[in-house]
């Protein structure tokens, strides 16, 4: 335990489960008992189906160890996710770290927008599904298109050699999806390949939507890469230059599939429609707007 007196054997997940919720009371964190039981889950190496049996075996002081060590970068403010170093997202467990964003529920609805957009392509042609994933990140929209997508090819870029570094590993454990997923360094449109303008069936997107002047939650602020949050003076400055030159490398039927702040889909979707896109604007899990279709018209 965090005063060291605890020896190999004496003390049991339940008791180091109890210990990490009530330290985590004391610094007032949110959701102290579920950020208890993920810390427990990963110190112990228990698959959360199994959690509640492994609760009376008495730890190892290796696992005190491990324990005490991920409950104080906790305590400390570090994001959750980090400190595990993975995360579900969609149908994956994606490894993560400060080299890129921390993957958020919002997302996950994109990322089905996304694949829907794909899905619905692919019973009219016998060709592959080709899909950019611009600012990837992590990579899990491009690895979920992949994984949930067997028609697909996905093309994801990121300016960021340290984010395309994430991707990569999370690329490395999904499997033979992978080997329909190509990475590409460069800024937006400027990383794809010549080839593939005007044939590109969807172009998705989370791109750095905060303005520079807002202000975000220290636990945000202080630990993910502040080039992946914001994007300039307005926060729709990358947002608006994707829906300028996207017509550029779509097919005539192509889809473009954003994610943005819920005061930047009105904005957004109507500067789509002046490039001739039929538009949508769909909800996050919360029921805020998230989220714009954009899609052409032969």
């Amino acid at each position: 335990m965090s005063d060291g007196s605890v020896s190999d054997g004496t003390v049991s997940w339940a008791e180091l489960l109890s210990e990490a919720e009530a330290r985590f009371e004391r610094v007032g964190l949110e959701s102290p008992a579920l950020n208890a039981r993920r810390i427990v889950e990963e110190a112990s190496g228990t698959p959360p189906s199994e959690f509640h049996q492994v609760l009376d075996e008495l730890v190892t002081a290796r696992g005190v160890a491990r324990f005490d060590g991920l409950v104080a970068r906790r305590e400390a403010g570090e994001p959750l996710q980090y400190v595990l170093g993975n995360w579900g997202f969609r149908e994956l467990e994606i490894m993560v770290d400060p080299r890129a964003l921390i993957p958020r529920p919002e997302t996950e609805v994109v990322a089905g927008l996304a694949v829907a957009e794909v899905v619905s392509r692919s019973g009219g042609t016998q060709r592959e599904i080709l899909v950019a994933d611009l600012g990837t990140g992590s990579g899990v929209i491009a690895l979920s298109i992949a994984t949930e997508c067997p028609r697909s090819r996905v093309l994801a870029t990121d300016v960021s050699s340290d984010a395309l570094a994430v991707a990569r590993a999370n690329l490395a454990g999904i499997g033979r999806a992978a080997t329909r997923v190509t990475l590409h360094e460069g800024d937006w449109f400027e990383a794809l390949p010549p080839a593939v303008r005007g044939e590109l069936d969807v172009i998705v997107s989370n791109p750095p939507y905060i303005g520079d002047a807002e202000v975000l939650p220290a636990v945000v602020a202080d630990h993910e890469p502040a080039t992946a949050l914001r994007s300039g003076p307005l926060g729709t400055e990358f947002l608006a230059r994707i829906i300028d030159e996207a017509e550029e490398w779509l097919r005539p039927d192509g889809a473009l599939v954003l994610e943005m702040a819920p005061m930047q889909t009105d904005g957004m979707a109507a500067r789509a429609q002046l490039h001739g896109y039929q538009t949508s604007i769909h909800s996050d899990l919360s029921g805020r707007a998230r989220a714009v279709v954009a899609r052409r018209t032969m």
